[in-house]
């Protein structure tokens, strides 16, 4: 049933990660498995059994030619450096080659302790693993890199958090779970073999392009490809209205992917400084704190690979400080791109970046939903039959009340759809095929969090999971209006559904 594995990260020097068995489970029972992302990864459907593939993933039985390890790594937790971390409840398999013939790690998240566990149980409950397989395959449904949910087993053992829940192993997929906190841990060790080590490896698996690059400048190119991938994720990541809350150094990808969901959201109302996460209590990944928190983790990476930049540091620091320094540029770019996008204006010019600020600030004024604000947009540019509005077509008054109603005051998002409408007028599309562009840009469906919270209370606490099964079939198709029912998708909570906090579930 499972494809062949390879071993790329344990042939590392044996100091890199430490060898580790699962620890087995009482009862372990498949729950929920991606058979789409299976067939990409050379799984053999027609081999599949669903008990086989409990027992394998949930530790019980590992794939056979997969030989589990910890990976070592440190971290900024906080803006704190703690130098060892490392796989504490996690555990690679090994990789797999893809049917696009790329490499793809499978990890078991809640497979035990590990000597990385640092006293900890090394299990996941169920709740943060059901999290974490509804956002990454929503995400990735969303076109936004990301680690992704090959399947969630209950191990029939509890776990002890703030209350007792059922444990859960969830398999991780991702194109390498390299972070900034890897090369942190190699680096504050002085250990400048393992950094060239892993740096190469970055190269080889992620920027495959910089191969015939050498000396230095093979490294600085690293260090750039990974600052421009960075910030053109964050970007995304804010046209969707998604907040990390975890933002450390040991959760940021050398490969640009999202990694880790323990107490991420979705935000509802528009507010830049919006926190979702427990334990962030002074704001420092909000909303709109991300892109600053992503140069900072980007310049810590900087400061690994110094030693490989060039052997004069005063010149290795001017270039790294020039790369970091370039952040906000990449930003700025990838994070105008996207709200065009979401304006449906297809070319740049001069005043786009003033209209989606004055959308923005409306929105916020407004208290208006981040997610409908964007997808109603294209409601306005409804044809009617018989109606007619110049260049951009007709307009639907309809549309137009749809799209107002949002707002806790008409007056400042009528006078901006006047000046948006100004703008369309000078594209080269009419109405119908911008609003076509509308819809596949803006979602109508985001994993919102008090759906989320009521599908994995629905697993955790009454053994049913047709709440998130269903919740899962719409966010992996969140350009599509969902079909009416008992839930409405796309609503925004009620006052008494919100959820403010969301927690890390380690």
């Amino acid at each position: 049933m499972f494809p062949s594995f390879s071993l790329r990260y344990a042939q590392l020097p044996a100091r890199m990660s430490a060898e580790c068995d699962p620890t087995p489970v009482a009862a372990p029972r498949l729950v929920a498995f991606n058979h789409a992302l299976a067939g990409e990864l050379g799984f053999d459907a027609a081999a599949f059994d669903a008990g086989e593939a409990a027992e394998a993933l949930s530790g019980n039985a590992p794939p056979a030619g997969s030989a589990p390890l910890a990976m070592a790594y440190a971290g900024h937790q906080f803006g704190n450096f703690v130098p060892r971390l490392g796989d504490g409840r996690a555990l690679l398999l090994g990789e797999v080659i893809d049917r696009g013939g790329q490499l793809r790690e499978l990890q078991l998240k809640g497979a035990g302790r590990t000597p990385f566990s640092r006293g900890g149980d090394g299990r996941a409950p169920l709740g943060p693993v059901l999290r974490e397989y509804l956002v990454s395959e929503a995400m990735h449904a969303l076109g936004i890199p990301t680690t992704r949910a090959l399947a969630a087993v209950t191990t029939g053992e509890r776990v002890l958090r703030r209350l007792p829940e059922p444990g859960a192993v969830l398999t991780r997929v991702a194109g390498s779970h390299l972070r900034v906190g890897t090369f942190q841990y190699f680096a504050a060790r002085r250990d400048v073999e393992a950094i060239q080590l892993l740096a190469d490896m970055a190269i080889e698996r992620h920027y495959p392009h910089l191969e015939p690059l050498s000396g230095g400048g093979r490294y600085l190119a690293l260090l750039e490809a990974v600052i421009a991938r960075q910030a053109e994720l964050v970007a995304r990541w804010m046209g969707v209205g998604f907040i990390h809350g975890v933002m450390n150094t040991d959760n940021t990808t050398i490969s640009g992917e999202t990694l880790d969901y323990g107490p991420c959201a979705f935000m509802d109302v528009f507010e830049p400084r919006t926190v979702f996460s427990s334990i962030d209590e002074r704001g420092r990944y909000a909303f709109s704190n991300q892109p600053h928190s992503a140069q900072w983790n980007l310049a810590r990476f900087a400061e690994t690979l110094l030693s490989l930049l060039d052997d004069d540091h005063e010149r290795a620091v001017a270039l790294a400080t020039d790369a970091i320094e370039a952040f906000p540029e990449h930003f700025e770019a990838s994070w105008g791109a996207v709200k065009r996008a979401k304006l449906g204006l297809s070319k740049a010019e001069e005043g786009d970046e003033a209209l989606a600020q004055e959308l923005l600030d409306a929105m916020q004024a407004g208290h208006a939903d981040y997610t409908l604000t964007f997808r109603r947009l294209a409601d306005v540019l409804d044809v009617r039959e018989g109606e007619s509005d110049g260049r951009e077509g007709p307009v639907s008054d309809s549309g137009e009340a749809r799209l107002v109603e949002l707002f806790d005051s008409p007056e400042a998002i009528t006078a901006w759809l006047s000046r948006w409408r100004d703008r369309l007028a000078r594209e080269d599309a009419d109405a119908e095929a911008i609003a076509a562009r509308l819809r596949a840009t803006n979602p109508a469906v985001i994993p919102r969090n008090h759906l989320v919270e009521q599908a994995l209370t629905a697993a955790i606490e009454h053994d049913d999971f047709g709440p998130f099964e269903a919740l899962l079939a719409v966010v992996t198709r969140p350009f599509e209006a969902p079909d009416e029912g008992e839930v409405d998708y796309t609503r925004p909570p009620e006052a008494n559904e919100r959820v403010l906090r969301t927690f890390c579930g380690t």
